[in-house]
């Protein structure tokens, strides 16, 4: 594609940074929090597609832009994840192929208080926290500006999420020639999976009892996701 062609050229460096993987896990992850379940790790991709995509901007340092993503898990060996951002968005213009990335996705997470531990009312040796499961999906970033790629992922996506609803939107309901200026304004994104390290913080540090009471808790007030997920903690 000659338009990427010309970004990759004039860009290099400036989203690249070390072209490594990761071998060991490159946040803070204590072994009773380390989540390797690669069905819960895809399930967290699944239940919460919003993701932090994270790139080098050049001088400025970091940058972070927040993309629904599509996740395949049959795409390579780690999978695949797919979005698209808004052409005028400089990511796509900044970040050459192939560069390293980071996606964050967050899954059930919620406040814990000690009181909910039958522990803390014997000895009172217990403190709040947070837990959370989360995933970082390390991998390399690739772009497509091709409209027959852009359609069947906006397809994907919309069937997808308008599953549910009673009439669910079709890319067919909007005029043709309306939809093809929207496509002209997106370019799409693909991130190949390297590794995908998770943490599931769900007071595996604890007692049985305060676990599964504080997961009562929890349940009892509107957290169902993050209660079955402390309860599910080994």
């Amino acid at each position: 594609i000659p338009q990427l062609a010309l970004m990759k050229a004039t860009c290099q460096g400036q989203c690249q940074g070390p072209r490594r993987h990761h071998t060991t896990p490159p946040m803070y992850l204590p072994t009773h929090f380390a989540e390797t379940r690669s069905e819960t790790l895809q399930r967290i991709l699944r239940e919460h597609p919003l993701g932090a995509l994270v790139t080098t901007a050049g001088p400025e340092g970091l940058d972070a832009d927040h993309l629904p993503f599509e996740f395949d898990p049959t795409a390579g060996p780690q999978g695949t994840l797919y979005a698209h951002v808004a052409r005028a968005n400089p990511l796509w213009q900044r970040c050459a192929e192939g560069s390293p990335v980071l996606v964050i996705f967050r899954g059930a997470q919620g406040y814990i208080s000690p009181s909910w531990y039958p522990s803390k009312h014997e000895a009172h040796r217990q403190v709040p926290t947070w837990n959370y499961e989360v995933v970082h999906a390390h991998g390399t970033l690739h772009l497509h500006d091709d409209e027959r790629w852009l359609r069947g992922l906006v397809g994907r996506l919309t069937r997808r999420h308008e599953a549910a609803e009673p009439q669910p939107w079709k890319m067919g309901d909007a005029p043709a020639d309306y939809l093809d200026a929207m496509l002209r304004h997106i370019v799409g994104i693909e991130v190949r999976i390297t590794s995908l390290v998770g943490k599931s913080k769900l007071s595996q540090n604890k007692e049985p009892r305060d676990r599964h009471n504080a997961a009562d808790t929890l349940d009892a007030r509107g957290q169902a996701a993050l209660a079955r997920s402390m309860r599910e903690a080994s």
